[in-house]
């Protein structure tokens, strides 16, 4: 078994439940399987979501606010076309990153490629503190090939933020988060790091594994573990005869209020009501939203219409 963290003795974080993606409808079209944001797990601080989606055009996400918080697209299959109310606009395709920075806010869609096939990827909403949510938004994105990887003993990961097998991420996070990919084959076994009092989760993409207590976690279900300890471990049972997919996400608890309402997430109900009032008057961060819409979700929404 692979020992991440030969620098700290082993103190195993406890498992604590067992959440599973029911698969449901969102935007327009598109299917996803929530965990984190959904009845059996409002919240797990810093995050506010976890959504694995998926869908084909012209199904998808079109025309959205956000505030106060950070996306992060993570594409498991296919190609993601994206378009913002400041004239950004990309494609991401399978094992490519985005991690967005709404900020202060952003007006965007999110609809699959054309000719792509169906789409599946993971998306993430991290919250951000009180004191940075009116940052102005930005953009970070990775192409597959630039986001680091490490392997070992049967194990590969890719290292979309935070650290494993002593690699490090170059995404700069507002929020202290780890988010990590692993693959693992049969038999194989590894222990993730985590810092202590972070809070943190796996979620099976493919396959099953188990975990800390020998609990079994399959595909589409969310783990959680408790804030004292210092490791995960997993392992794919040499049964299985089938590489296991799971993402491992962390993140240091940011301890203040949460008031949301969709996508948008601020500390007071007062916050709350300005950024509603922002958002219709285009102003404080949204002065470009009145009139505007993206040429990708305005074609898909044409052609679903058809």
């Amino acid at each position: 078994m692979s020992d991440i963290s030969e620098s700290e003795p082993m103190s195993l974080k406890s498992f604590e439940r067992l959440v599973v993606g029911r698969e449901q409808s969102e935007g327009v079209g598109a299917r996803v399987r929530r965990t984190i944001g959904s009845g059996s797990l409002r919240r797990l601080d810093p995050f506010l979501l976890l959504d694995e989606f998926k869908g084909e055009w012209p199904n998808g996400f079109p025309d959205h606010p956000h505030r106060g918080f950070e996306t992060v697209s993570y594409l498991i299959k296919g190609a993601f076309q994206h378009e913002d109310f400041t004239g950004a606009a990309g494609r991401l395709e399978t094992g490519d990153v985005q991690w967005m920075t709404a900020g202060r806010g952003i007006v965007h869609s999110e609809i699959p490629g054309k000719n792509a096939g169906e789409v599946r990827g993971l998306q993430l909403w991290v919250n951000l503190k009180g004191k940075d949510k009116m940052v102005a938004p930005r953009y970070q994105e990775k192409k597959a090939r630039d986001i680091p990887r490490a392997e070992k003993e049967g194990v590969k990961v890719a290292i979309i933020a935070g650290e494993s097998m002593g690699v490090k991420s170059p995404v700069q996070t507002l929020t202290q988060a780890y988010y990590l990919d692993f693959e693992l084959q049969p038999g194989a076994a590894f222990s993730q790091h985590i810092p202590p009092n972070f809070n943190s989760a796996i979620y099976v993409v493919d396959g099953s594994v188990t975990t800390n207590s020998d609990k079994k976690v399959s595909a589409h279900e969310l783990a959680t573990y408790s804030m004292e300890g210092t490791q995960i471990v997993i392992k794919n049972e040499a049964s299985t005869k089938e590489p296991a997919r799971l993402i491992i996400i962390a993140g240091e608890p940011i301890n203040e209020p949460v008031v949301q309402h969709g996508p948008f997430v601020l500390t007071t109900e007062e916050d709350l009501m300005k950024t509603f009032e922002d958002y219709q008057h285009g102003r404080n961060g949204f002065e470009r939203a009145p009139g505007w819409k993206s040429k990708q979700g305005t074609e898909a929404l044409k052609a679903r219409s058809r």
